[in-house]
């Protein structure tokens, strides 16, 4: 059966506490510990990688921690696959978040390298901290080798893909949270004909909700099928 990876278009804050440890809760706590915790400037700023398959949390995590150090009005620097045109390093950040590191062409490694280089040492002697992620661990990262190894230097975290029962209960706790009564049926629904990322499935939950709101009606198949054909 083909899966609908949905365009809901609405903006979702990831967060720390929002993420469903499972299998991962070693590097959630790890995150957590740096992130939430007072006086994160005199910690040793040992850079952290999580690897993983599509689907195991990598960015999301990334994004919380950005997230959770802006709440403490601390900023960070972030390079995606996406960014083109990376910026210089900025004495201002208090980290440096690297994503999909698999696919950083040239100018991004270079990039990468000097964000990496400029946060463990700095000209104010204020380290930063590094957290990366790739699809691959380090060693068999196809990057240039002095990046290649700084990332394998520090805590590694192999991160899993949640199983259907993780998916389960992660749906059914945030409906339960939204008050909102999740019947099975519309959660298989939900997770054969649509993307099972767990991020994507947390967003179509909420989008449905509001759209129950919006209408007054029961979640049901087919209040799925009318918010599709509404959009």
């Amino acid at each position: 059966m083909q899966q609908i990876a949905l365009d809901i278009g609405l903006p979702t804050v990831p967060t720390l506490a929002g993420f469903w440890p499972g299998s991962n809760a070693d590097a959630l706590s790890h995150l957590r510990l740096w992130a939430e915790s007072a006086g994160i400037a005199t910690r040793a700023p040992v850079p952290t990688y999580l690897w993983g398959e599509s689907g195991s949390g990598k960015t999301h995590l990334l994004k919380a921690v950005q997230e959770a150090l802006h709440a403490q009005r601390s900023f960070c620097g972030f390079l995606s696959a996406q960014d083109r045109d990376p910026p210089a390093f900025d004495e201002r950040w208090d980290c440096v978040l690297m994503d999909d590191v698999h696919l950083y062409d040239a100018r991004q490694q270079h990039a990468a390298f000097n964000w990496f280089v400029n946060a463990l040492t700095p000209s104010d002697a204020r380290p930063r901290w590094v957290v990366a992620a790739g699809a691959l661990p380090p060693a068999d990262l196809q990057l240039r080798e002095d990046l290649r190894t700084r990332l394998g230097w520090g805590h590694i975290f192999h991160l899993q893909v949640p199983g259907d029962a993780e998916r389960r209960a992660v749906l059914r706790q945030a409906a339960d949270a939204r008050g909102l009564f999740l019947g099975d049926d519309v959660m298989d629904f939900m997770l054969n004909r649509f993307s099972r990322d767990l991020g994507s499935l947390m967003e179509l939950l909420e989008k449905l909700d509001n759209y129950a709101l919006r209408t007054q009606r029961a979640l049901t198949i087919p209040l799925v099928r009318a918010m599709l054909e509404s959009e």
